[in-house]
C-alpha cells in the first residue's frame, strides 16, 4: 500500500493560496477550476528497494485526473511548487513532484542522470496503482526535469500522452563540451549548487545561485582544474573530476549520460520551450528538427531568455495549452491552442513571430573582413589583422549562454577594448537586417601554436556605441587525436548558434574575434595536455588574412 493511501491530502495554507492567486493574475492564466490539496513526503518504491519521496498535488474535485509528472533534483520547496505544480493542479491535473534518487529525502545515491530511466519507469508503475490517476500521463519541467522526460521516453509507456520540455537537454555529455571545450562556468555553478543545496535554506540557495559566477571566479582561475569541486566544499561531487578526465565524447563512458535515442524514437507529442541565450538551445533546436522530420507532433517556442530568465507567464500558458490539447480536462477553462508550430522572439525588433517552421527560408548576405576593422560589401585588397592570446591572462567571457550572473546579452565595449580582441564592423545600416538561423563565419588564419582556440561573436552596435552580443561560438583548432601538430595558415569555417535578431537601421553589424572566453569555456592552455591536469600555458599569435582567393567573411541568413 502506498503512503498516499494512508495519508489524507491537506489544503494549501492561506499564504500559499494568496501567492498562487497572485501568480495567476500576474501570468494572466485562465481562471482556476478548483482548490488544491497536497499530500507530502509520499513514498514511491523503486525496483532495487530505494524509496523516493514525492509531493502529490490534487484538484479538490471528483477524480480520477490526468496526471503531470515532474522529477527533480532541486527539492520540492514551496516556491518551486507554487510556480510549477499549483497552476496545473488548480486546473484539473494531478501533479506529482518527485525528488530524484539521493536528493531531498529520496533514498539511494545521486549521480547525475544515470538512474533516471529506470526510476521514471518504476514511478509510472506506482502511478498505475493510485486511485486519482485516470491513466493519462504528461511530463513537464525545465532543465534537469526535461532530461528526466527524455529518460522516460527511452522506453515510453502507453500512458504517456504528452511531454513539455523547458530549456532542457537530451545529451548531458554534449552539453558539458559545447563547441568541443569544457563548459567550466556552467558545470562549476551546477556542481556547486548540487553540493550545497541541501545544506542551506531554499531562499539562501537562490541567493547563492544568483551570485555563483562572482563567488566562484577565483576558483575558476586556478590550475589544475582537477579537484576544483572539492575546493568548493559541500557534499561530494565526484562526477566533476570524472568529466574532466573524459574529454573524448566518443568514449563509452558518456553513454550513460545520454538519452539521445529517445529523440530518434519517441512519438509522444512534445512542446519545446527554449531561449536564444540558454545553455541548451542548440539541443532544443536539434530535438525540434528530429521530431519534425519524423512526423511527430511538435511545437517550438524560443524566447529572448537565458537559462534562469525564462518568462513563466509565457511558459506556463503555453504548457497549459499543450496539456489541454492532449490531456483535456472536463470542465476546465480552455486555453487557446497554438496557432503556429513555431513561435520565436526576434531580439532587436522586440517582437514575437509565428512561423510555420524553423529555420525559415532566408537569403544569404555576406560581408568581408578588411583592414582597419571594417566589414565591407566587396572583397577587399589583401591585408591582415593580428592579435595575441595568453592563456595565463585569458580573454574574459562576457554574457552569453551561462547559467547565472552575466548571462545573456551584455555590453561588450570593455571587452572589445582589450588588446587581445579584434572587431570588424559595418557602416551604419541604411535598412534593417533581420537574421534567422545560423550565421556563417570563414576565417583564413595563421597561428604559431597548433593548440589554440578562436572565439567568434556576432554583435549589434547601437548608435551610441554600445556593442550587444547576439550569438557566438568557440572553435577549437587543436589537431585531432593521432594527428601531427602543425602550425600555419588554415581556413576555419564555423556556423554560429541559431538566433532571430533584427539589426535596426542606423545600427552596425560587428564580428568580434578573440582567442577564448574564460571561464565560460575552460581555456586552451596551448600545450596539448589533458584539460584537468595542465598547470601552465603557452601563448599563441594569430594572423587573420583579408581578401585573396578565399577571403575571410561573415554571412548572415536574412529574412
Amino acid at each position: 500500500m502506498s503512503r498516499l493511501a494512508r495519508t489524507s491530502p491537506q489544503s494549501l495554507s492561506r499564504p500559499a493560496r494568496i501567492a498562487a492567486a497572485a501568480l495567476d493574475r500576474r501570468w494572466k492564466l485562465p481562471a482556476a477550476t478548483s482548490a488544491v490539496r497536497v499530500a507530502r513526503d509520499v513514498d514511491v518504491a523503486m525496483r532495487d528497494g530505494a524509496v523516493l519521496k514525492a509531493d502529490v498535488y490534487l484538484p479538490d474535485a471528483p477524480g480520477p485526473h490526468p496526471t503531470v509528472l515532474m522529477r527533480s533534483p532541486y527539492g520540492r520547496a514551496g516556491g518551486f511548487a507554487l510556480s510549477m505544480a499549483v497552476p496545473y493542479a488548480a486546473r484539473g491535473y494531478a501533479v506529482v513532484m518527485q525528488s530524484v534518487r539521493g536528493t531531498f529525502g529520496s533514498g539511494g545515491e545521486f549521480t547525475p542522470v544515470v538512474n533516471e530511466a529506470e526510476d521514471a519507469q518504476d514511478t509510472v508503475v506506482w502511478l498505475r496503482e493510485q486511485p486519482w490517476f485516470d491513466g493519462r500521463l504528461a511530463t513537464l519541467g525545465p532543465s534537469y526535469l526535461a532530461y528526466t522526460q527524455w529518460a522516460l521516453a527511452l522506453d515510453p509507456l502507453p500512458e504517456l500522452k504528452a511531454m513539455v520540455m523547458h530549456i532542457g537537454p537530451h545529451d548531458l555529455a554534449q552539453a558539458g563540451m559545447v563547441d568541443g571545450a569544457f563548459q567550466l562556468t556552467n558545470l562549476a555553478i551546477w556542481t556547486e549548487l548540487i553540493a550545497h543545496q541541501e545544506r542551506v535554506s531554499p531562499w539562501r540557495g537562490i541567493l547563492r545561485l544568483l551570485t555563483a559566477e562572482r563567488r566562484l571566479a577565483p576558483y575558476l582561475g586556478e590550475l589544475p582544474l582537477q579537484g576544483l569541486a572539492e575546493r568548493f566544499g559541500g557534499n561530494p561531487a565526484p562526477w566533476f573530476d570524472e568529466w574532466l578526465a573524459h574529454p573524448d565524447l566518443t568514449d563509452p563512458y558518456w553513454d550513460r549520460y545520454r538519452a539521445t535515442p529517445a529523440v530518434h524514437s519517441s512519438t509522444v507529442p512534445t512542446l519545446l520551450i527554449g531561449g536564444w541565450q540558454d545553455w541548451f538551445v542548440e539541443q532544443t533546436l536539434e530535438q525540434y528538427a528530429i521530431l519534425r522530420d519524423r512526423g511527430v507532433e511538435v511545437g517550438l517556442t524560443v524566447g529572448p531568455w537565458a537559462h534562469l530568465t525564462i518568462d513563466p507567464a509565457v511558459s506556463t500558458i503555453e504548457s497549459l495549452a499543450w496539456l489541454n490539447a492532449h490531456l483535456p480536462v472536463k470542465g476546465a477553462n480552455p486555453v487557446p491552442p497554438r496557432d503556429s508550430r513555431v513561435r520565436v522572439f526576434v531580439t532587436g525588433a522586440r517582437t514575437w513571430r509565428r512561423l510555420p517552421d524553423w529555420p525559415t527560408a532566408t537569403t544569404d548576405r555576406t560581408w568581408y573582413l578588411a583592414a582597419g576593422g571594417r566589414l565591407d560589401d566587396e572583397v577587399p585588397a589583401p591585408g591582415e589583422t593580428t592579435f595575441h592570446y595568453d592563456p595565463m591572462d585569458p580573454t574574459p567571457s562576457v554574457g552569453g549562454r551561462v547559467l547565472a550572473g552575466s548571462a545573456g546579452q551584455r555590453d561588450n565595449r570593455e571587452l572589445e577594448a582589450r588588446d587581445d580582441v579584434r572587431t570588424f564592423t559595418t557602416p551604419a545600416l541604411r535598412q534593417p537586417v533581420e537574421v534567422r538561423g545560423g550565421t556563417k563565419v570563414r576565417l583564413v588564419v595563421e597561428s604559431d601554436n597548433p593548440y589554440a582556440d578562436l572565439f567568434v561573436r556576432l554583435c549589434d552596435v547601437e548608435p551610441n556605441g554600445k556593442s550587444i552580443n547576439i550569438t557566438d561560438r568557440l572553435v577549437r583548432l587543436d589537431p585531432a587525436p593521432g594527428e601531427e601538430p602543425t602550425a600555419g595558415e588554415r581556413v576555419v569555417e564555423a556556423t554560429l548558434h541559431d538566433t532571430a535578431h533584427r539589426f535596426r537601421a542606423g545600427h552596425r553589424i560587428r564580428l568580434q574575434v578573440s582567442g577564448g572566453a574564460h571561464p565560460r569555456y575552460a581555456r586552451n592552455l596551448g600545450t596539448g595536455e589533458p584539460v584537468g591536469q595542465a598547470t601552465h600555458g603557452v601563448p599563441v599569435a594569430h594572423r587573420i588574412c583579408h581578401g585573396g582567393v578565399t577571403p575571410s567573411a561573415v554571412t548572415l541568413p536574412t529574412a
